[in-house]
């Protein structure tokens, strides 16, 4: 008896951006009467901290020269 071919799960539908604007700016009105505050950051400015360590790598065990 052959397999039965298997279907992938029907996604859900995204909600509309109108609902998603709409959620942000409830959330974010709630943050504010909560006395949180917005922060403005000037444009190309990132405000996550870098984990990663320095990308430099060394190809040889040459010391360096001072």
């Amino acid at each position: 008896m052959a397999a039965k071919p298997k279907t992938a799960a029907s996604k859900k539908k995204q909600p509309d951006a109108s609902e998603t604007s709409l959620s942000i700016e409830e959330q974010t009105a709630a943050f504010l009467k909560a006395g949180g505050a917005i922060e403005q950051i000037e444009s190309g400015v990132s405000g996550q901290q870098s984990m990663a360590g320095p990308k430099h790598i060394t190809l040889s065990n040459k010391p360096k020269s001072e």
